[in-house]
């Protein structure tokens, strides 16, 4: 093992600020790499003491000494037999500084980066967008044709060659394939980015330190997840239903078109660049979409209440959405949602974009609603005994239960509450003996 442009070689946590500045300097250049604890220069695995907070403590050097903030993995990792800490990061948000300055990568050292060469990065920036950025990684093998022909027919193109398909969408720069290719149409897209990915799960009460009912992870492209996300939703909150004319149509306790607008905005307007996934967490009183990245530049919650203003992160995701209706053009997709759910709430949450839906009838009103239900079916049921015992005051327990289909302790019961409201009495004993009704 020898150290690289992509990858630097510790040999003990005491260079942890030198990996720091390392971590800046590979991002800058390379916008990906890999540092590891635990081996000397030399490439000989030494290992290193891990204590219950060791990777804590390097997850909190990287979050408070670099900026803009990346979110690296951190995990212990054998190599040769001697445990060794392995952190992975990636970034497109370049420049990124360490203790407030920046560094690029040059072979196997970290130089400063002048103040001119900022200024064209800077500048380079305006005009650049993850979802547009190439990788030589990718070829035409990555893209599945039958999710390419599926989207090039619903948008009224001929399909051609998968290159020409391509090459129309703005998917191709030259001969090499953007992000936005890969997540979109891409076969495996998951396989190329950890990032794209859906967390959902399902709380008891009204946070996180509830019980979970249910959890599920979802892989995929773009409009997969965004499908898996709507259906799990769903699936998860409660469905009444209305008639219009003799049809039978469901209603969610929260719109429908409403929910899929916040979910198609957060995998369009998420900051891909954040190596976390979208998440869904539904609650006893709500449900919560989080995407990670917060509103663009200088955009702020108040802007995109009380004005149609819009400003795009990933402008070619964007356009391709707008193709297929997913999106407006004019950035009217907060004011649907307000229209359609007035009660909903938009916040930034650390580098995170969190919506949040109130549920109508949450489970309290639903095991009401559900215990009214029963005790509307038991009534109905005592009613039928009495009705049985007016024809015959004779009757058998046996007999009941063929008339209410209840078993021998379900009939017990009920006439047990009957007598205790004195609508019924029991006279003499059980065998030889007879019922009489109360008023």
């Amino acid at each position: 093992m020898k150290e690289t442009e992509t990858l630097e070689l510790k040999k003990s946590l005491t260079q942890l600020k030198e990996a720091v500045i390392s971590i800046t300097a590979i991002l800058n250049k390379h916008k990906k790499g890999k540092i590891i604890f635990g081996i000397k220069d030399d490439g000989n695995a030494v290992g290193v003491s891990i204590g219950k907070t060791t990777l804590r403590d390097i997850s909190k050097a990287i979050s408070d000494h670099i900026e803009p903030k990346i979110y690296p993995s951190i995990k212990e990792e054998i190599i040769k037999g001697k445990t060794c800490i392995a952190i992975e990061f990636t970034g497109e948000d370049i420049p990124y500084f360490a203790y407030g300055r920046a560094y690029k990568r040059v072979s196997d050292e970290n130089k400063l980066i002048s103040k001119k060469e900022l200024e064209k990065i800077i500048l380079s920036k305006k005009n650049h967008t993850w979802d547009t950025d190439t990788n030589s990684e990718f070829n035409l093998n990555d893209i599945s044709d039958e999710k390419l022909k599926k989207y090039v027919a619903q948008v009224g193109l001929k399909y051609g060659a998968k290159i020409n398909a391509l090459e129309k969408l703005g998917l191709m720069k030259g001969k090499l394939l953007t992000n936005a290719s890969i997540i979109l149409f891409g076969k495996n897209s998951s396989k190329h980015f950890n990032l794209l990915n859906l967390r959902c799960a399902v709380f008891t009460g009204n946070d996180k330190a509830s019980t979970v009912i249910d959890m599920k992870d979802f892989q995929g492209d773009v409009f997969e997840l965004i499908e898996h996300a709507q259906q799990y939703i769903l699936q998860h909150i409660n469905v009444g239903m209305k008639l219009e004319g003799l049809k039978r149509v469901d209603v969610p306790e929260i719109n429908k078109d409403a929910l899929r607008e916040a979910i198609i905005n957060a995998f369009c307007h998420r900051n891909y660049s954040i190596n976390q996934e979208v998440q869904i967490a539904i609650f006893k009183d709500r449900v919560e979409i989080l995407n990670p990245g917060k509103l663009v530049g200088s955009l702020k919650i108040k802007d995109i209440l009380s004005k149609t203003i819009s400003i795009r992160r990933n402008e070619l995701i964007s356009e391709i959405f707008h193709r297929i209706k997913y999106i407006e053009k004019w950035g009217t997709g907060i004011g649907k949602i307000i229209k359609l759910e007035p009660e909903t709430t938009f916040e930034e949450v650390g580098d995170f974009f969190l919506v949040t839906f109130k549920r109508k009838n949450n489970l309290v009103n639903v095991e009401k609603t559900r215990e009214k239900t029963r005790e509307k079916t038991r009534e109905k049921t005592r009613e039928k005994i009495i009705s049985a015992i007016r024809k015959n005051t004779n009757i058998t327990i046996q007999d009941l239960k063929e008339i209410t289909g209840l078993t021998d302790k379900g009939v017990e019961w009920n006439l047990s509450k009957l007598k205790k409201e004195g609508k019924l009495k029991r006279i003499g004993p059980d065998k030889g003996g007879h019922w009489e009704i109360g008023e």
